[in-house]
């Protein structure tokens, strides 16, 4: 799915929400129209959904047809791209075996089970979710069924970015228990409900928090999963996990309307996805496993370099100029943030593969971090078009740098972080010569810094470096998911970042040319009031402690030179000394 970037806040918030006692054709439930009030009644009392966007149908409301209408009508320029949109359902499930395997049905108020036609298949409900523009959109099923198709599970332990989330598509599902279980209408921890709502409504009042009281989709489905499993009148198992996108439905987050105070700064706050008991796996295999077993094993070494090459091939091919032409009239946000989402889909596979190579590579592995990086520019040419298209073609090594650069530090790889700034590719400037890549990215995004490219970016407006912040959000979750480095992620992105820039300024003045890099976020972090949180300073200090012990110089940056490092160090505080965004 290509990633669009949606503003840091919802503009709207809608529900649908449904509860089935008295059925036609089906035994009665105790509570299912409990379950729905209830929390028809805490979305709009604690979570600020205002009644009149909350659409509830009950018992003999709840048809099929108006259960189809009433959802279908959040796609009718009803809902905004903005907006979040939680859809609940209390009430009988249905399973059938297919030569596809399991197939899920809703049953509504005049359903029968032994009539297809009568039921409400679950898969109509996620397909015509692309219908609908809200950026968020929750799935909560008081119902046992099968046929629930993930594209990603949710695992316990992994730590996202509050406000990133808030920006990412997400469509998500949390169900009561699988086709062969069945729903315990009563005996939960709230008298009048099922022991699944009853936990989901106790998770609502405040158990889900996750500290600073945010509770998130992922957060509520930790706390229910954990709880429902666990409670001595239940015999179901929640089902949960991702159907589409990566973002988070956030219910409440009192923390962030202290997070834009700061002008220019792109603060946020990193939270973790509690753990589960047991948690949701999806059978999609996963490129990094296979590149790390064949890294655990030197007999690999011939299918891992076949690997690369082929995912080499498919980027080169995905990303050549038939698709992202460069000849275009004009530019909108819109239309550089759906260039961005493409580039990132495409290059996903190749981030996770950069990754390993530089945290786990030894040795041989240096010729293949040069090689991702050197190949990718092969289909290169000169041409004519928009200057911004033109330049954003270097976006993917970008990604790519930034990638290995984060995986070597975090190993303490330093020889990798090498390969990765000294490969050579084209030169930006010099038609027929090849330069360090690390000169070559940074001088091509020094154009789209130019122009202001990413300041088109809703939320990237008016902060200082945008292009440092916004590349700072979005390679977080696949690092994280990769390496689980967790919350020492800034810290490693800002060192990278510090590193980039001297190595840089290194190769700058070899050319003749004055002492400068490419400032990031560190740099308005410079004049911190806490000197912890001042990564250039702590980076020099490092060094001079350890002099030419420094595990980058002895990897061969700066030339190997501890008084090499220290001229350029020197000069560069200059630089900083200089900025005004204090």
């Amino acid at each position: 799915m290509t990633r669009r970037l949606y503003r840091p806040e919802y503009a709207e918030s809608w529900a649908l929400v449904i509860g089935i006692d008295k059925y036609a054709n089906a035994p009665p439930l105790g509570y299912a129209c409990n379950d729905a009030m209830a929390v028809a009644e805490a979305l709009e009392t604690s979570f600020a959904f205002p009644k009149e966007n909350i659409t509830c149908l009950l018992n003999q409301d709840a048809t099929g047809n108006a259960i189809r209408s009433s959802y279908l009508a959040f796609s009718d320029c009803r809902t905004g791209p903005d907006d979040r949109l939680v859809v609940f359902y209390a009430g009988h499930g249905h399973t059938r075996q297919s030569h596809r395997g399991e197939t899920g049905f809703l049953v509504p108020v005049e359903g029968n089970i032994d009539n297809l036609a009568s039921l409400l298949r679950w898969d109509d409900l996620t397909r015509n979710a692309e219908l609908i523009p809200a950026k968020h959109v929750l799935f909560v099923m008081d119902a046992c069924y099968g046929g629930l198709a993930l594209a990603r599970g949710m695992t316990g332990g992994r730590v996202r970015f509050l406000q990133d989330m808030l920006q990412r598509f997400s469509r998500q599902v949390l169900t009561a228990g699988k086709a062969d279980e069945v729903v315990a209408d009563s005996g939960g921890p709230l008298q009048g409900h099922s022991v699944f709502t009853g936990h989901l409504l106790e998770g609502l009042a405040g158990k889900a928090e996750y500290g600073d009281g945010v509770i998130t989709a992922s957060t509520l489905m930790s706390y229910t999963y954990n709880h429902v499993a666990t409670d001595s009148h239940s015999h179901q198992t929640p089902h949960y996990g991702f159907l589409e996108g990566d973002g988070d439905f956030i219910f409440q987050a009192p923390i962030l309307k202290t997070l834009s105070e700061e002008e220019g700064k792109g603060k946020d706050v990193l939270i973790e996805i509690p753990a589960t008991t047991a948690p949701e796996k999806t059978a999609t295999p996963n490129l990094a496993d296979r590149v790390k077993d064949m890294l655990s094993d030197h007999k690999h070494r011939i299918d891992l370099h076949d690997t690369i090459v082929d995912e080499i091939r498919k980027v080169m091919a995905a990303t050549n100029e038939d698709r992202f032409p460069v000849q275009t009239r004009n530019v909108t946000g819109e239309d550089f943030a759906e260039r961005l989402g493409k580039y990132e889909a495409i290059m996903h596979d190749m981030i996770e593969i950069m990754l390993c190579l530089s945290y786990w590579g030894e040795g041989q592995q240096a010729s293949l971090i040069r090689k991702c990086i050197s190949r990718l520019t092969d289909h290169f040419k000169a041409t004519s078009g928009r200057t911004l298209w033109i330049n954003l073609r270097w976006y993917p090594i970008i990604l790519l740098t930034y990638a290995g650069g984060l995986g070597a530090i975090a190993a303490e790889q330093y020889k990798n972080l090498a390969a990765v700034f000294l490969a050579e590719i084209p030169s930006f400037r010099h038609r027929g010569r090849m330069d360090p890549a690390i000169l070559v990215v940074n001088e091509a995004a020094l154009e789209l810094t130019r122009v202001d490219a990413f300041k088109l970016l809703p939320g990237h407006e008016k902060q200082y470096v945008p292009r440092s912040e916004y590349l700072f959000k979005v390679l977080q979750p696949i690092i994280d998911d990769t390496l689980f480095v967790g919350k020492t992620y800034e810290s490693l992105f800002d060192r990278y970042e510090v590193l980039q820039a001297l190595v840089y300024a290194d190769l700058h003045e070899k050319e003749g040319r004055s002492v400068w890099g490419p400032i990031g976020r560190f740099g308005w972090k410079y004049n911190e009031f806490l000197s912890h949180e001042n990564p250039f300073k702590n980076l020099v200090a490092e060094a001079e402690e350890k002099k030419s012990a420094w595990l980058p110089l002895q990897a061969g940056l700066f030339q190997g030179s501890y008084d090499r490092f220290i001229y350029l160090a020197g000069e560069y505080a200059k630089i900083l000394d200089g900025l005004h965004w204090w």
